[in-house]
């Protein structure tokens, strides 16, 4: 697999999901667009994500080019597949992606607002990959969270987020914080002995449609 941690170039690639996500619409500076038919990734192939080996699809080549001329090394698109064959070691019956580990994660506005004060400059939401922010709620009010609502969908607070090097890279522009924030100032006082921790790992236990502005009920 490949990542912004050993590729931060990957960054700079938009990838826009069109025809109600029949396709993917990529681009990136100084290359051409290019439009990938979700049918046109058709070919059954081995993936890696970690220790999980499982079954994915690609096949693409001008997809496979156009990833590897950006990137200057050999790369290849892949899709999950209509189900997933990666599941979580812990819980078999939940299905992942091509996620680190854990389907979802949250980010509340307040605890990136008290980190950017404790950096002294802006860090964007962005850096951290979340897939629901909320707020509203206090600062590091979600370490004690365990259950909640959005609409008609209940979550799982599994974990707090391990945060890594990919932290440091500028959402935007691909290059490295010189001063390793904002990783370095969260390790002054969120380290714990799994890590550095910031955002929260959820899972959710039905499904539903989620839309902006929805409110957040903590149940648990």
């Amino acid at each position: 697999m490949l990542t912004g941690r050993d590729e931060p170039a990957l960054v700079r690639i938009e990838a826009v999901a069109e025809e109600e996500g029949e396709a993917l619409q990529l681009s990136a500076p100084g290359m051409h667009d290019l439009h990938v038919s979700r049918h046109a990734l058709c070919v059954e192939q081995p993936a890696k994500v970690w220790r999980d080996e499982f079954i994915a699809h690609g096949g693409y080549s001008p997809a496979n080019a156009w990833l590897s001329q950006f990137l200057g090394r050999s790369a290849q698109l892949l899709h999950i597949g209509e189900q997933s064959t990666r599941h979580s070691e812990k819980r078999p019956h939940l299905q992942l992606s091509f996620a680190d580990a854990y389907p979802l994660l949250l980010l509340n506005t307040a605890s990136l607002d008290e980190l950017n004060a404790r950096v002294g400059r802006e860090m964007s939401a962005e850096r951290f990959r979340p897939n629901l922010v909320v707020s509203g709620a206090e600062a590091f009010v979600e370490d004690s969270w365990h259950r909640l609502r959005i609409g008609d969908v209940t979550f799982v607070v599994e974990k707090p987020c391990e945060r890594c090097a990919f932290t440091t890279v500028d959402p935007v522009t691909g290059e490295l914080s010189t001063d390793q924030e904002p990783l370095r100032t969260l390790a002054k006082f969120r380290k714990q002995p799994g890590g550095v921790m910031f955002c929260m790992n959820l899972r959710a236990e039905n499904e539903g449609e989620l839309s902006v502005g929805m409110p957040v009920e903590i149940l648990d």
